[in-house]
């Protein structure tokens, strides 16, 4: 992979991140977060945790202690998590594959062996009928390289999970990976771009974009918006 791909894929993660994920983040997670009726809300609970995260129990402490855990967790894993398959298609734009149920293809940094590779997001976004899908694809390849005489083994056949570590591997990546490898964050992108470092190269440019961003009072205007709800509804 030459410097311009390798800037090109820095430059799709950026602007994923601007449009996938802090937009929705803010007009979409925020505005959901400051009505209650969003809240599976606990009443032997919310008291308790208002007073544990501010020392006192008003509205505004209640709606506090409901509202930072789901825009900065909940919310935004699962945001993160249905924009999966654009993050992948954001990343790879230009560098698509025309064989049939294969997303790149490209020449392995370390053995320089051409790779055919089904993409995956994390190391756990697949599921138990994912693994007969993604190995009948490797079958076919498999098929098609003997019929046209081509140069294609198993070890080229891969999957790469853009991010993660080996360890993190759900049982079905491990189940493909008994017959074809799968390769994961810091080693796939070494193996892409021929630099061992690229992977935290990657995950500082999406840092770059938070830089732009302060929501602080997107933030409180959602507070004071739910404090309004549960002031009327509990005091």
């Amino acid at each position: 992979m030459d410097k311009v791909q390798r800037d090109q894929i820095i430059e799709n993660a950026k602007n994923f991140f601007r449009t996938e994920i802090v937009q929705n983040h803010i007009e979409g997670a925020c505005k959901r977060a400051s009505k209650l009726s969003e809240y599976n809300v606990n009443p032997f609970l919310f008291k308790y945790l208002a007073n544990f995260l501010t020392g006192n129990d008003d509205a505004e402490s209640i709606a506090r202690a409901l509202v930072l855990p789901r825009i900065l967790g909940s919310s935004i894993n699962t945001s993160f998590g249905m924009k999966i398959q654009s993050l992948v298609s954001s990343l790879f734009q230009g560098l698509g594959s025309t064989t049939p149920g294969i997303d790149i293809e490209f020449f392995d940094a370390i053995d320089g062996r051409k790779k055919y590779c089904q993409l995956k997001a994390g190391p756990n976004t697949i599921n138990y009928d994912d693994v007969k899908t993604i190995v009948d694809h490797f079958k076919g390849i498999r098929n098609l390289a003997r019929t046209n005489n081509l140069n294609v083994g198993i070890d080229d056949m891969v999957v790469g999970v853009i991010y993660g570590e080996e360890s993190e591997l759900s049982s079905h990546y491990k189940k493909i990976g008994e017959q074809y490898p799968v390769i994961i964050g810091k080693d796939f992108w070494h193996r892409l771009t021929g630099d061992e470092n690229f992977y935290f190269e990657l995950i500082d440019a999406m840092g770059d974009v938070a830089l732009e961003v302060d929501a602080s009072h997107v933030v409180e205007k959602t507070i004071q918006a739910l404090a309004v709800e549960i002031q009327a509804k509990y005091k």
